[in-house]
């Protein structure tokens, strides 16, 4: 996952989506479907279609609609795509998803979400061992390792390649007669099986079914492979049952996910109102209105209002043509960055005690530019609530976090973090709150690494000490 610097939000680093369909235009189908998860990655994408002989791909820089202007036209009954964010350094071309391959086993297209916290050392392992890189991606390593796997089967193949690889992986393939889905024995990302009339879908969220009307079917499981060919689906647990512990990230829920997407059972949106009324069951604060930092903590904010009784105001405006802001060189600049994306309303604020909700803090250095905004246009009192806990931990399992003393609440109390953001009160969500708030998962089956440091898949000491993967 990727960090807006101007917002202080991390992304989501990517989305994947798969068609198996002999009736379709399976190209249209997989471009729909990444639409749908645009909010996934917006930096690359790309679209891999195969007969099952042959395989065309599409990918570019940007947002969909500009990387793929035209649609692969060879007529195919199975497709991948992939949307996705860059880490630092890694905007390249050759980084875009999905990697095809043609190897002595087959062919495969392979798209991938997430982070392999081994792939340093197996990419290591790799190159000594002959094999050549042209990427910068640990995607790469998994694709090397299906190449190189000396099972007799495709799908074998990338059974042994998964067991291989540790960390966050939801991958979506197809080999030279299936499409297959696999999720890591943590379950870190999600990925889910849906059905079209004559076939079926893999998709990272929910929300990409409905894009094409698509009946959703159940989440994959973690540790679980599904191999959909013209015989149905077959699922296999590929992993070792010692080995699968289910921890989706909770941020799925606090802001990666669509809000009309079902993760794992548990609806994003009603998470997220659920949020509000824990955060307002924590505070009771006494104001005049409730309002959110757009678009990120809105339903939460809806949450506290319905929950407090207090009305809720649109007292932000998002300038939703502004793009994406990059790292700015001083505080001037990004101060004005801010102020282009988003603008106070005087006549809703002004003399107001606000509840001001966000759903998280990574630096900090924006939530101060925002009160000072509200403070300016009149407000009497901002209060701000965060929908999550304070994020002390760097994320090793697909998010592109801050090393961890870059991190606002890694370094600073609470009262320290109220004071340098200038609010009048600061109140994050508690871990129990949290868990009220996702209540159809159960805690132990949620990973809360990046607060509370409980790595559930070993972290090599050079990635715990901020090294990145990609060598560039």
């Amino acid at each position: 996952m990727n960090y807006d610097p101007v917002f202080d939000k991390w992304h989501e680093e990517c989305g994947v989506f798969g068609v198996y369909d002999r009736t379709v235009d399976v190209a249209r189908y997989v471009y729909w479907g990444l639409f749908a998860l645009q909010h996934r990655g917006q930096e690359s994408a790309g679209i891999a279609v195969t007969d099952g002989h042959d395989v065309e791909l599409k990918k570019g820089m940007g947002l969909l609609t500009e990387a793929i202007k035209e649609l692969p036209s060879l007529p195919s009954h199975m497709g991948t795509g992939h949307v996705r964010y860059s880490t630092t350094g890694s905007n390249n071309p050759r980084n875009i998803q999905p990697l095809v391959i043609h190897y002595q086993g087959g062919q495969i297209a392979v798209a991938h979400n997430g982070n392999l916290t081994n792939a340093l050392a197996l990419r290591k392992r790799l190159e000594a061992d002959g094999s050549i890189f042209q990427t910068t991606m640990d995607s790469e390593v998994i694709v090397n390792l299906i190449a190189r796997s000396k099972a007799e089967t495709q799908v074998e193949r990338i059974a042994d390649a998964a067991r291989q690889i540790e960390g966050a992986f939801s991958l979506v393939i197809t080999t030279n007669d299936s499409l297959v889905g696999v999720r890591d024995p943590q379950g870190f990302r999600p990925l889910c099986l849906g059905k079209t009339a004559n076939g079926y879908v893999l998709s990272s969220e929910s929300c990409a079914l409905d894009a094409i009307k698509a009946e959703f079917i159940r989440h994959i499981d973690p540790g679980e492979m599904v191999i959909i060919d013209d015989s149905g689906v077959r699922s296999v647990i590929y992993a070792e049952p010692e080995k699968i512990d289910k921890k989706l990230c909770v941020f799925e829920y606090i802001y990666f996910a669509r809000g009309d997407s079902h993760i794992d059972g548990q609806s994003v949106y009603q998470s997220r109102l659920n949020m509000g009324r824990e955060l307002y069951n924590e505070t009771k604060y006494d104001a005049d209105i409730v309002m959110s930092i757009p678009d990120s903590g809105t339903t939460a904010a809806l949450g506290y209002a319905r929950a407090s009784g207090i009305p809720f105001a649109e007292g932000l405006v998002k300038n939703r043509y502004s793009g994406r802001t990059f790292i700015k060189p001083n505080q001037e600049e990004r101060e004005l960055a801010v102020r282009m994306k988003l603008n106070a309303l005087p006549h809703i604020v002004g003399g107001k005690r606000i509840v001001l909700i966000d759903d998280s803090i990574v630096r900090g250095t924006t939530s101060g530019i925002i009160v000072k905004m509200l403070k300016e246009a009149g407000a009497k009192e901002v209060y701000m609530c965060v929908s999550s806990p304070t994020i002390e931990y760097s994320c090793h399992y697909g998010i592109d976090t801050s090393v961890r003393k870059e991190l606002i609440a890694a370094t600073h109390t609470v009262d320290e973090i109220k004071d340098y953001i200038h609010a009048d009160k600061l109140h994050y969500l508690s871990r129990e709150g949290l868990c009220r708030a996702v209540s159809d998962i159960a805690p132990n089956d949620l990973c809360f690494a990046c607060f509370n440091g409980d790595y559930s898949v070993e972290v090599p000491a050079e990635q715990e000490e901020g090294v990145k993967y990609v060598l560039e």
